[in-house]
């Protein structure tokens, strides 16, 4: 049954949510109320999450239910819903009850033992609101170790709706071998005045995110953004101008005088600065690839600032992987577009390249984290069948869909718009300042960039690795924007100072030296590991340092693609507004 569920799946992208009872979030008089249990793992290692039934907890006496539910998004983030066996219905209260019991012979001792001594916790929902509760705890000592054996659930309905859900453990129980432990629970139906649009309010922490340090961090960068733009525009203008002046001079001068004067500058590279750049192939899909993500990071962010995609489970995994697959046409378009100006003839090997790139990326590094989290037998592992299921969305979705947007690309816009003709023969690049070479460059590129985004990355870290739920995307979308701006400036600067010193490798110099911000995302990532974090083991270290070469490689993909598109507008501005002869 769970298998069918599973193939059923990839359907699901399809629908921004999908619940059972859960559909309109309305209930009638005593009618049923479903309690899954979710998850069970160490405190300190949020990402390393088990089946609540993996423990010896035991099952209520209800066997069937009228409904489930289980979306794409929910199996990949790990999200193991499991019925509790708990019978609970609408209004209708609940004394103390029991509802199983368990013997505990050695090995289940051992277990709970090793639970209560690693702080585990567990993770429940009740009309999609989560609840979190504790296994146990540690007695005086170190030596005795007890569990938390009664659960009381206080309900708070507004209406018709669930509107608030609290839970109280109580009745502590010692551990030891050879007895045996009753587990009870008790339901309290409470009227409520918080609407139902507010509920979720409670989860949120807005004495952190919006703490003044976060205004400030945003503020700071407004003021770097407008300073640099500022610089900007004063010192290429004024350095532009004294170019132009003196490109005209040498206009009107005749050949002898040209000859013997002096020249130099990013004009006499005119006939190679539009050369294709080294492995066209490649940088084709990363730029095609890039601006798609650029598509995919804004639609997320002014949804999820819309739609409040946070309280819904999986939500904002399910509607990311379904707007990358809709937006694949994008990719195939710029990517196939911009190596048939750089007349790549491989196209249909472009098209895979960029179609692939990213999604194989992903799964690769997910395919290599599963085999640990398989391993550990976490809940984090994924199923063959939702294996399957992205196999069949990238397959049968994305791939013709990026065919799509590359024939219209090639077609549409595949012709050579540059400026400047391209000469035959490359030009020899001279000898220059060190710091002026593309290896210095790239990595000063990031620096700036970074800076305008470092303290947001903290706030995102923590609600992602600790127990914080990220819900400022206006923040987000701003801090994003003014990132944005700060590449550009950077990447024209790094532009201009290449092609000043007569090197025309400012295609590759410009993705990169923005894509490099990535890098400094990652050794920061690392810090905030070991510093800002107490997780532990093979599995936590692999997984956060996994997914954070995925996040950095994809920040570098999007700041690198709009680097060099910001690049290559300075330079067709500035090459055809200069007489070539």
């Amino acid at each position: 049954m769970r298998n069918a569920l599973h193939l059923l799946a990839f359907f699901s992208l399809f629908v921004l949510s999908t619940r059972g009872d859960e559909h309109t979030h309305t209930y009638t008089e005593l009618e049923e109320v479903v309690l899954w249990m979710n998850t069970v793992g160490p405190y300190h290692n949020r990402q390393e999450t088990y089946a609540y039934f993996s423990l010896p907890f035991c099952v209520g006496p209800k066997e069937e239910i009228s409904h489930y539910h289980e979306t794409l998004g929910e199996a990949l983030q790990g999200v193991e819903l499991e019925f509790s066996g708990l019978d609970i219905d609408f209004k209708g209260d609940i004394s103390k009850t029991e509802y199983c019991e368990i013997d505990l012979n050695e090995e289940r001792l051992h277990t709970f033992i090793y639970a209560v001594k690693n702080h585990y916790w567990y993770q429940m929902y009740i009309d999609d609101l989560p609840i979190w509760g504790i296994v146990g705890e540690i007695g005086e000592g170190q030596e005795n170790f007890y569990l938390w054996t009664h659960k009381k659930f206080d309900i708070g309905y507004n209406g018709n709706r669930i509107v608030d859900v609290n839970l109280t453990s109580e009745a502590k129980a010692e551990l030891k071998a050879g007895t045996k432990i009753k587990f009870t629970y008790e339901v309290n139906w409470k009227p409520s005045t918080v609407s139902f649009e507010d509920r979720f309010n409670k989860y949120l922490d807005p004495n952190f995110f919006q703490h003044r340090i976060h205004w400030f961090s945003i503020f700071n960068s407004f003021m770097m953004v407008i300073f640099l733009v500022g610089l900007v525009f004063m010192i290429l203008m004024r350095t532009l101008r004294k170019d132009y002046a003196r490109y005209s001079k040498d206009e009107e001068m005749d050949d002898m005088e040209r000859d013997l004067g002096d020249e130099y500058g990013w004009k006499q590279i005119h006939g190679d600065v539009f050369r294709s750049p080294a492995h066209p192939l490649l940088f084709s899909a990363l730029i095609g690839t890039g601006h798609q993500l650029f598509v995919v990071a804004l639609l997320v962010i002014g949804l999820a600032i819309v739609g409040e995609l946070y309280t819904e489970r999986g939500s904002m995994v399910s509607i990311g992987i379904f707007i990358y697959a809709a937006t694949s046409p994008l990719n195939g378009y710029f990517g196939g577009s911009l190596y048939a100006r750089m007349g790549g003839r491989r196209w249909i090997r472009q098209m895979l390249v960029s179609a692939f790139l990213l999604p194989g990326l992903v799964c690769t590094t997910a395919f290599f984290i599963n085999f640990i989290a398989l391993y550990y037998h976490a809940s984090r592992a994924i199923s063959f069948t939702i294996m399957l299921s992205v196999l069949s969305l990238c397959t049968f979705v994305i791939l013709p869909l990026t065919l799509v947007g590359t024939v219209l690309g090639r077609n549409l816009a595949g012709q050579p718009n540059s400026p400047c003709r391209v000469n035959a023969v490359p030009r020899p690049i001279p000898e220059k300042k060190w710091f002026m070479e593309p290896w210095v460059i790239v990595p000063l590129g990031g620096v700036l960039p970074f800076g305008s985004i470092f303290i947001e990355m903290y706030f995102i870290f923590t609600s992602f690795w600790a127990y914080k739920i990220y819900y400022v995307y206006g923040f987000m979308l701003l801090v994003v924007l003014l990132l944005l701006v700060v590449v550009v400036c950077v990447t024209i600067v790094a532009a201009y100072f290449l092609l000043n010193a007569e090197d025309y490798r400012w295609q590759w110099t410009s993705f990169l030296a923005a894509a490099s911000t990535a890098g400094y995302v990652y050794l920061y990532a690392t810090y905030y590991f070991f510093f800002k974090t107490k997780m532990y083991g093979l599995f936590q270290t692999s997984f956060y340092f996994g997914y954070m070469a995925l996040f950095s490689a994809a920040l570098g993909l999007l700041c690198g693609t709009v680097g060099y598109v910001g690049s290559k507008h300075f330079v067709n501005r500035i090459y055809s507004t200069v007489k070539i002869d």
